[in-house]
């Protein structure tokens, strides 16, 4: 699609749209020669997603989780073996021949956590172990569903696999992955019934070609996870046929500008793959137990929630997500210096700052720096240069007055620390 082509969408679109903003505050783009969506981020739009991605690696960490990094390929057989392939053959890549041996780009990172986990022989001791990762899947999605961020080819997941001695653990780590994903959320500023509900998607006992066939299996892996949204009063539907192939999940749907739903993140209980991948432990007695396991994504694929949170701000992100914090504007060449080194300290102090060098008007570089969302611009001029002292401005016209190059500083940092909305 040429540039002439996408203006004409887009004008169609909502300004809220992820794919109007995106566009607007230079985050990402695509392109037709690299391939149909495969999003190329800026460094504006990497330095957004980089963000997001440290705080679910530290968040997740510091919840218990065990960070890890697999392979983005592997062999065909590994999805033979936990039953993607051919279930969601369709949507793979088609595989690719290495020295006699097929190969895929992989479409999801469980098989590749649980070789992981038969590295070595498991104790009971070990577990729940939380297996996290922020994996680069593919999935070949049809043309006409690919949808900016929010559907595309190349993402990566914010997944993790946690491995249970039993039902009454998993019970627990499901109730604790819905503890993180409703704290990330309410970070992000994303409010439950607002921007997000519950979905219960289940199995379909007739359909024995897309759903493994154990019906007691699916009866109580169901009655399991309705179990934990009731006892959190937690209001949900129930949608049949929604389900994975492996076992049923909650699903946290996000609310999308147009008023349509997307699944976001996910939560899932699986009773199948244990079995194919003959998962043991060890427990208390010496004996040799199959354990469960729970699939489950914190944030859901960071190129999904990047696009809710563009939207759900219109562009205008918290100080600790915005690409450019702060945008120093010299009123003319004669503090040039000056705005240099306030820039300059700013920057050694860890806050994200950029120095506005245009020969332009003050009134423009305001207005640029607004048209970007830039939450803070600070005003240099001859009186500030003087006193060492900056004029700070925030986002939206507010003027915050004279202060010093510090307490302008710790003020930001003390936001961005926060993470306040």
């Amino acid at each position: 699609m040429d540039d002439k082509n996408k203006v004409v969408i887009e004008e169609n679109l909502d300004p809220r749209d992820h794919r109007v903003i995106g566009r607007e505050l230079d985050m990402f783009t695509f392109s037709d020669t690299v391939g149909k969506g495969l999003p190329l981020w800026t460094s504006r739009g990497a330095t957004f997603r980089r963000e997001i991605e440290r705080f679910v690696v530290d968040t997740e960490i510091e919840w218990g989780y065990n960070h890890v990094y697999t392979p983005d390929i592997a062999k065909i057989d590994l999805y033979k073996k936990s039953g993607h392939y051919p279930y969601y053959k369709d949507t793979m890549y088609a595989p690719i021949d290495i020295d006699g041996e097929e190969f895929m780009l992989r479409p999801m990172t469980c098989p590749h956590h649980f070789e992981l986990y038969l590295s070595k022989p498991r104790s009971y001791r070990e577990l729940p172990m939380r297996i996290a990762e922020i994996a680069k899947l593919y999935r070949y999605e049809l043309s006409g569903v690919l949808t900016g961020l929010v559907r595309v080819r190349s993402f990566c997941l914010a997944d993790a696999h946690i491995v249970c001695a039993d039902s009454e653990q998993a019970k627990s780590e499901i109730g604790k992955a819905l503890d993180l994903i409703e704290y990330m959320a309410g970070v992000f500023g994303l409010k439950m019934g607002e921007d997000y509900s519950y979905r219960l998607s289940l199995g379909d006992r007739n359909d024995k070609k897309k759903y493994f066939d154990d019906d007691k299996a699916w009866d109580n892996s169901e009655s399991i996870l309705r179990g934990v949204l009731e006892e959190r009063k937690c209001k949900f539907v129930e949608a049949e046929g929604e389900a994975a192939f492996y076992g049923p999940k909650i699903d946290i749907q996000m609310k999308k500008v147009n008023g349509t739903e997307e699944t976001a993140f996910t939560v899932q209980y699986d009773f199948v793959m244990p079995g194919r991948f003959n998962l043991k432990y060890t427990d208390n007695n010496g004996e040799e137990k199959e354990p469960m396991v729970i699939h489950r994504s914190s944030v859901g694929a960071i190129e999904r929630i990047a696009a809710f949170l563009l939207e759900r701000f219109e562009g205008a992100l918290p100080v600790w997500l915005s690409p450019v914090q702060v945008k120093v504007l010299p009123i003319s060449e004669k503090v040039m210096e000056y705005a240099t080194e306030v820039t300059e300290s700013l920057k050694k102090g860890g806050i994200r700052v950029e120095l506005d060098t245009d020969a332009e008007s003050l009134g423009k570089k305001i207005r640029n720096a607004e048209s970007m969302k830039t939450p803070y611009m600070i005003i240099v001029g001859e009186k500030e240069a003087e006193s060492k002292a900056v004029s700070l401005r925030a986002r939206g016209q507010k003027d915050l007055g004279v202060m010093s190059v510090e307490e302008t500083k710790k003020m930001i940092l003390e936001e961005i620390m926060s993470k306040r909305l």
